[in-house]
């Protein structure tokens, strides 16, 4: 399938970062720091502390939302992010498991791709409380391409019930 991306130069990528597993904050911080070198980092949310989801994880994530502006492709950029997670540890060996850092495209401008190595908007968002109260804290009116509605609709009707709250040193 062809992605049609309006011959943009730049485009606008949102990514959630999480990790559970090591220096979570120092894990956070060095992704974000790589994330960086691969464009321009335009806003980010708080960090939050997160219940581990999916039932196999044991310990607590933190997780951040982060805007970037950059010129690569989403595949491209895909292959970049995919090797920031396997620099800091990242081990793809169970599903939902522990991890040190996990980065997901949750938004790509304003398109929607499907292929299947990338599916944007990330397929399964609208049903992950850590991942919609981070967009929440930065886009809380951004609407999604497929579904019509706000990040703030979508968390007000957010079937996930786990705990969420905000990072003490990120208050």
């Amino acid at each position: 399938m062809k992605i049609n991306l309006k011959a943009k130069m730049v485009h606008e990528v949102v990514l959630i970062l999480g990790g559970n597993q090591g220096d979570r904050k120092k894990l956070l911080d060095n992704a974000k720091a790589a994330i960086g070198r691969l464009g321009k980092l335009v806003k980010e949310s708080r960090i939050f502390t997160t219940e581990a989801w999916g039932g196999v994880a044991k310990e607590a994530f933190l997780n951040q939302a982060l805007i970037l502006e950059t010129e690569l492709g989403p595949l491209r950029f895909l292959k970049h992010l995919q090797q920031i997670e396997k620099n800091m540890g990242r081990k793809r060996q169970i599903r939902w498991g522990d991890r040190t850092m996990d980065i997901d495209i949750l938004f790509w401008d304003d398109v929607v791709i499907d292929l299947p190595e990338l599916k944007i908007p990330h397929p399964e968002m609208a049903n992950r409380r850590f991942v919609l109260e981070p967009l929440m804290d930065i886009v809380p009116e951004l609407v999604h391409p497929v579904f019509g509605k706000t990040i703030h609709q979508l968390l007000e009707e957010c079937p996930d019930t786990s705990k969420v709250s905000i990072f003490p040193e990120s208050a």
